[in-house]
């Protein structure tokens, strides 16, 4: 499949089977995904969403926003620690845990806020994705909990299952040996497990929002002893309107505790929640300007949503361009769709949406994460708090709902100082 850069765009070119990527496929042997003709039972991209649950109208972008020629990303100056790992006053076990992560010196997070809540001080830690934050409250909050007899004893929320899960497992690899135990309390699992770990009585509580208020309601989970209390990622989870999860949670909870909260940016809403919820709290401001200058970004122009089909099939069988990528649909009902659809093609393809259970949406990730397989689909739910390494291009096959939305998709590729790519499908404009 061949392609021209038209207007700062991707058009196919045109010639052979009037634009059809490839030239004109013979009789009924090609799928159909055009909504108006497709007969037969074939599935169809083009149909809109049934009854009246259309969601949030979205916000026009100028297709203009989704053109940047990459320019190298400056070099930043690296962060100097003042620390070592081995100067944290942890305790033998701990320190072999973290030796065995192969972590020597601390990031800028870590270095400047483990100290302060080793003390016990309330910390507001302002980072951006990918600085290490959950090991700078984690590891502090193990050492602290080592000698506490009641329990649970600590409670951290996160806005996705995705994070709580990523949570519990550096929760896990940091607490071996030291006979502390966790609950993953999330949406998508079966809550009798949930209920059954809590039973345990254990040291940590890591959930979302939704499940941690369906359990307390239920009386599984009682926050009486909790000392400490971790907001994580406390911008999004008032972005997903869980503040009122979230105050009527912390409510059950004893106000002389340590509060730590973790957020990309401070808002008005942050501010409150921080003044409602913390005493004289310690403010560590690691965020460094984010850009996406350098991740070269384009649209590809489409007819319609079959030839957006079309168009991305091909462009997905270039194995060695498009090595590792990650495609953004609108619904949870099209985007397993696209999936399948790629994967019937013969590009190796999953989907992660809100319809797949935990375990399902784990093992998706963890597929896509090894390279096992090439293409990831899913809606904005795997947008934010998910670290996924070498993603070698973003393609948004919907537009997103708002333009920080954009910006919270293609960052996902061009991480670590690597190239990326992004391409938006856009209305063709001739």
């Amino acid at each position: 499949m061949a392609y021209q850069q038209s207007g700062g765009g991707f058009r196919p070119r045109t010639g052979n089977g009037g634009g059809r990527p490839g030239g004109q496929r013979s009789g009924g042997s090609r799928p159909s995904f055009g909504g108006g003709n497709s007969g037969g039972g074939r599935p169809s991209f083009n149909r809109g969403r049934s009854g009246g649950s259309r969601g949030p109208v979205k916000k026009y972008i100028n297709p203009s926003k989704f053109i940047n020629q990459a320019v190298a990303k400056a070099e930043e100056v690296p962060y100097i620690a003042e620390h070592k790992f081995v100067d944290f006053p942890f305790g033998g076990q701990l320190q072999n845990n973290i030796a065995k992560k192969g972590y020597d010196e601390p990031s800028s997070i870590q270095d400047q806020a483990i100290p302060f809540i080793l003390e016990g001080k309330d910390v507001i830690g302002i980072a951006n994705t990918g600085t290490g934050k959950t090991a700078a409250f984690l590891l502090p909050i193990i050492e602290r909990q080592a000698s506490v007899s009641l329990r649970p004893s600590v409670l951290i929320i996160a806005p996705t299952r995705e994070l709580a899960q990523q949570i519990d497992e550096q929760f896990r690899e940091f607490s071996y040996g030291l006979g502390l135990y966790s609950a993953l309390v999330v949406g998508g699992m079966p809550a009798e497990r949930q209920i059954r770990d809590l039973k345990r009585r254990p040291h940590f509580i890591i959930g979302t929002p939704g499940r941690l208020k369906d359990l307390m309601n239920r009386r599984h989970i009682i926050l009486e002893n909790v000392n400490t209390l971790v907001l994580d990622e406390a911008d999004r989870m008032l972005d997903m309107g869980f503040l009122p999860d979230i105050r009527s949670i912390v409510s059950e909870m004893p106000t002389d505790r340590q509060t730590l909260l973790f957020s990309a940016t401070i808002t008005p809403e942050i501010t409150t929640i921080i003044n409602n919820f913390s005493k004289n709290p310690v403010t560590v401001s690691v965020r460094t300007s984010e850009t996406n200058e350098h991740i070269e970004q384009d649209v590809i122009e489409a007819r319609d949503k079959a030839h957006k089909v079309e168009l991305l099939t091909e462009m997905l069988q270039d194995r060695a361009k498009y090595d590792k990528v990650l495609v953004f649909g609108e619904t949870k009902f099209g985007v397993q769709r696209l999936s399948d659809h790629l994967d019937n093609s013969g590009i190796s393809s999953i989907a992660i949406h809100g319809n797949k259970n935990q375990s399902q949406r784990a093992r998706a990730l963890k597929q896509f994460k090894d390279g096992r397989i090439r293409v990831m689909v899913a809606t904005d739910v795997a947008a934010r708090g998910l670290d996924i390494p070498n993603v070698s291009h973003v393609i948004n096959f919907d537009t997103p709902q708002t333009y920080d939305d954009y910006i919270h998709r293609i960052g996902r590729t061009g991480r670590g100082g690597a190239s990326g790519h992004a391409h938006t499908f856009i209305d063709s404009r001739r």
